[in-house]
């Protein structure tokens, strides 16, 4: 219930900052005095009516997940983090594989079929990619130098090479 109202009242105050941000848009003779200005004050007032439901009709305080449910989600956002910089240098099937095996893993945590939905994914979705879709660059594998990896891990250590 307070998180709801608590949530509710940033939201409104992000709204309003945002509607008081678009009545400041620039505009010239051509695209008229109002229509730049429609679209992202329709948003903010969406958002705002949003937020005061929120804050005055609050749903009943949620059951938080234990702790291990916590602890599973730190390691699926680590991984797909992980996924999103070692894509570009190792290709798509490792990665996704990887990934893919991991996140399975922790779904129902029995190594073999976690193996094999992870390479089925990866070489199934590689599969429609590729070919089914027509998406032409995307790179299966590649073998990467030692500098293209450090530029890679190097997005995880703040202000290297900067």
């Amino acid at each position: 219930m307070a998180s709801d109202r608590i949530f509710g009242l940033v939201t409104l105050i992000t709204a309003v900052a945002y509607i008081a941000a678009a009545t400041q848009i620039q505009t010239n003779f051509f695209s008229g005095q109002y229509l730049p200005k429609l679209f992202p004050i329709m948003i903010g007032t969406v958002a705002a009516i949003s937020a005061l439901v929120m804050i005055f009709k609050p749903d009943p305080e949620p059951e938080w997940p234990a702790s291990r449910a916590w602890k599973n989600m730190a390691i699926a956002v680590a991984v797909l983090a992980l996924y999103s910089i070692f894509l570009k240098p190792l290709g798509f099937i490792f990665p996704t594989a990887f990934a893919a095996g991991i996140v399975s893993y922790q779904i129902s945590p029995r190594k073999l079929p976690a193996l094999f939905s992870g390479v089925g994914l990866s070489l199934g979705l590689f599969v429609l990619f590729k070919f089914l879709l027509g998406l032409g660059n995307i790179v299966a594998y590649r073998i990467p130098t030692p500098a293209k990896l450090w530029e890679a891990i190097s997005v995880l250590i703040p202000f290297v090479g900067h």
